[in-house]
């Protein structure tokens, strides 16, 4: 039998071919080079690329045998996600290979904006001998304050804790117990705004953090503070930062990332690199040989996995592996289920119960548990979040796990449950099933409350006490706004007298139109949901 092929599109470490091994026909072709590209796509089973190479539609649909792509890094904007999940073809990268590489990068620009040093060099290159100008700070017993305690800040938080500051946080998703054993004293977000010298952000770009840092949060700081974002373009609000470094609100700042890369002229970000009091770097958070060197050889054994029909935990789109027929449609439903059980959450979590129910008892549902990690951690941690690196957030933020599985189910086929205790003692639950002959995903209980809502992208729950006209009321608030309500579910009132509705609608409902809402209902529990697709 011939080899599986395995096309190397662009410039990867000789260890990515060391780790693919003697068992596949490995070739080469520059992947900036269309025609050549798509030629040899035409038997490959798998590509392994880095940013230069675009797998898109036209490129999958030239790929027949393509059964995974693989991306030698992090990010994943040069691949169509969506167009490999529909062309049943696996999406992978290696989302811990720069972890490292990007803390001491933050670093190095914290270093760096303390004592001035790339003013310094460019001063004396130009042979100029100008020491008074360019006296800086000591890091020691400065105050750091860090926005996300994922991987990447609490390595950040560990290396600065050797310069002897004082490192403050803010993550709403990590317990106090997890902020202790990094050494990171938990604070509001205005709090460390307000006490830090050096502000460094490492939280995931979401429609809720872009901009997360703007006008209001620059008058907070001190005028004597520096900001660092090594993490994702547009965290940080680049208009009101130039205002900010041009009006002396703060002391300078050091930039990895932009909106746009590279930056266009006449942008925000383009005045920004001209900026005397800013250190800018094109983004080079994963830039080092080690890093490159991890990602290569992430990737290829992600291959050989998926070639070979193992569970691929670091597949971006689809579980791969030997999993059961029966098993695995409940994947997707699942990570939708993880993702509304964090949408509803109002305080961080502490353990979880994955409760699988019905005849899937009978068969194989670990990977249930890594998929309701996945969905719980996809919109809070500033990584790509997997099935292999899931479960080490849990562990990272002392989140203990457990998998349940039993055959009695009385009310569905099969049903899926998640039970989570937060923070503040209180237990979220919610259930979902695959219901009917189409096997449609819908979330069937939250709390003790019963209802029967399919998944789509945009979701509003609210809890408030029963009375007629509440669905008038936000229904009109709603439509004043030219939001339309695509689906409504409003289940029995509890012993309390409370009852809970769950609207589907069509586009995501701004924050005025939810606290108007909120206000007007008189609702105890309200929130809004976007499920991602996976």
């Amino acid at each position: 039998m011939s080899k599986p092929v395995v096309l190397i599109a662009e410039e990867l470490s000789p260890a990515t071919i060391d780790a693919l091994g003697p068992d596949f026909d490995v070739r080469n072709v520059d992947g900036t080079d269309r025609p050549a590209l798509l030629s040899a796509l035409a038997d490959a089973h798998a590509v392994l690329i880095r940013s230069a190479t675009q797998i898109d539609s036209e490129a999958l649909a030239a790929a027949p045998a393509l059964k995974v792509v693989a991306r030698a890094g992090v990010g994943l904007d040069n691949v169509d996600i969506k167009a490999s999940t529909a062309a049943g073809v696996m999406v992978v990268n290696a989302p811990t290979s720069n972890v490292i590489s990007a803390a001491e990068l933050t670093v190095g620009h914290i270093l760096s904006l303390a004592r001035h040093i790339p003013a310094a060099h460019a001063s004396l290159a130009d042979g100029l001998w100008k020491r008074s100008s360019f006296t800086g700070t000591e890091l020691f017993e400065k105050t750091v304050g860090i926005f996300g305690l994922g991987r990447i800040g609490a390595l950040v938080a560990e290396r600065l804790r050797a310069f002897g500051v004082r490192v403050v946080g803010y993550d709403p998703y990590v317990t106090p117990t997890r902020a202790q054993q990094l050494q990171v004293e938990l604070l509001s977000f205005d709090e460390v705004l307000a006490q830090s010298d050096f502000v460094t952000v490492h939280m995931p770009k979401t429609p809720e953090t872009t901009g997360m840092i703007s006008t209001e949060q620059f008058a907070i700081m001190k005028s004597s503070a520096y900001v660092v974002n090594v993490a994702r373009g547009g965290l940080v609000d680049e208009e009101a930062l130039y205002t900010a470094l041009t009006t002396g609100e703060i002391a300078g700042a050091g930039l990895d990332v932009f909106t746009s890369e590279p930056p266009k002229p006449d942008s925000s970000a383009a005045r920004l690199v001209s900026l005397p009091n800013v250190i800018v770097t094109p983004h080079l958070g994963a830039s080092t040989d080690e890093a490159q060197e991890k990602a290569g050889v992430s990737v290829a054994r992600s291959v050989k996995l998926a070639l070979e029909g193992d569970l691929v935990p670091d597949a971006v789109n689809v579980a791969g592996g030997i999993i059961d027929p029966f098993v695995r449609p409940g994947i997707a439903l699942v990570e939708k289920l993880g993702q509304f059980f964090t949408g509803l959450s109002h305080s961080a979590l502490t353990s979880l119960d994955i409760e699988v129910r019905g005849e899937l008892a009978a068969y194989d549902v670990s990977v249930y548990r890594l998929a309701a990690l996945k969905g719980i951690f996809t919109n809070i941690v500033s990584e790509n979040v997997s099935y292999v690196n899931a479960p080490l957030f849990a562990e990272q933020r002392g989140i203990e796990t457990r998998l349940i599985v039993e055959a009695e189910s009385p009310l569905y086929r099969n049903i899926t449950i998640l039970r989570g205790t937060l923070s503040d003692g209180t237990v979220l639950t919610v259930a979902g099933t695959l219901a009917g002959t189409r096997m449609v995903p819908k979330v069937v209980g939250i709390n003790d409350y019963e209802i029967e809502v399919p998944f789509e992208r945009y979701h509003v729950v609210m809890r408030y006490q029963d009375r007629p006209g509440i669905v008038a009321i936000y229904g009109k608030e709603l439509g004043d706004a030219n939001i339309n309500i695509a689906g409504l579910q409003v289940a029995h009132p509890d012993a309390s007298g409370r009852a809970l509705s769950v609207l589907t609608v069509d586009s995501p409902v701004s924050d005025e139109i939810l606290d108007e809402m909120r206000t007007a209902v008189g609702a105890d529990m309200f929130r809004q949901i976007e499920i991602s697709e996976g």
